[in-house]
């Protein structure tokens, strides 16, 4: 056996590696990514620090980093549609979806938090709730899900009142794939294009038509038939998030009322009735209807 074993030797550092970082000009991996900021960000509110605390603040915050990249990947989405382009448009939608299995993973981690453990720290959370997202909020609004209500716990910041107001007014996701399909030459009703974006859309058995047409000649229409799957995609991802969402709270706190003021896993259940692409959904019995004819 040679004086060093193999097993034990170290890879070192070549000559070639920046190691002088004192030189104003050069950006180092902590700079460029604001380390000292983000690893800072992890305030615990109990004294002393409960562990779980710790896994609880950064399970959330991470989240909402994911939240925020999803946020910026369905603005693109939206841009792309405005401009037809139906590849970048899916390849941004596939990265949505890798984003929300991102966020539907998290649950796993938080729930080697016991009951017992959150206990420990519960109080610290005073009248906090992943209501008050708005980081949430702005997806639900992109979606489609467009409910002012919801805007009552921000009243008390303006920013976030100005930012998510922007966000209600503006044209949602579908409401852009209605335009495309307007530009592609399909009859999309006038009133639907020209209508108030603030207001939730519902579905309309007119353009459930047009995407019966769409659906039956994949081969002339299969970009739009391609985009509604993923459409599809991201709603059924986001509904397996809101489910993970309801199970790992009930698991962890049963059925007392959430820490926000609502009734806890019952509030989060009435989520799971909602929709963002009800044509989609209502094509499906359409069409199997059809088959049967």
């Amino acid at each position: 056996m040679s004086d060093k074993d193999d097993r034990f030797l170290e890879r070192g550092i070549e000559d070639t590696l920046v190691t002088d970082f004192a030189q104003t000009h050069r950006k180092s991996y902590g700079d460029f990514l604001q380390l000292k900021t983000l690893l800072n960000l992890q305030k615990t509110f109990q004294n002393p620090a409960q562990p779980d605390e710790m896994l609880f603040i950064i399970i959330h915050q991470v989240s909402e980093l994911w939240l925020k990249l999803m946020h910026h990947q369905l603005v693109e989405v939206r841009h792309f549609l405005q401009q037809d382009e139906f590849g970048p448009a899916m390849k941004n939608l596939d990265r949505v979806k890798a984003i929300q299995r991102q966020l539907i993973s998290a649950w796993e981690t938080l729930l080697t938090m016991t009951p017992a453990d959150y206990m420990t720290f519960r109080q610290a959370l005073g009248n906090s709730s992943g209501f008050q997202s708005y980081g949430y909020r702005q997806i639900e609004f992109i979606l489609g899900n467009k409910d002012p209500a919801t805007l009552k716990v921000h009243q008390h910041d303006p920013e976030v009142m100005e930012m998510l107001n922007h966000a209600l007014t503006k044209p949602s996701l579908y409401d852009e794939v209605l335009f495309m399909l307007s530009r592609q030459g399909f009859d999309v009703p006038k009133d639907l294009l020209d209508r108030d974006f603030a207001q939730p859309y519902s579905g309309d058995p007119r353009v459930v038509k047009i995407w019966l047409q769409v659906f039956r000649d994949r081969s002339q229409y299969w970009d739009l038939y391609a985009l509604a799957e993923k459409l599809m995609d991201v709603e059924s991802l986001f509904q397996r998030w809101r489910f993970d969402h309801v199970t790992a709270v009930e698991r962890v706190i049963g059925n007392q009322p959430g820490t926000g003021g609502s009734s806890g896993v019952s509030f989060l259940r009435k989520a799971l009735d909602l929709r963002f692409f009800h044509d989609l959904y209502d094509l499906r019995t359409e069409l199997m209807y059809a088959d049967q004819e």
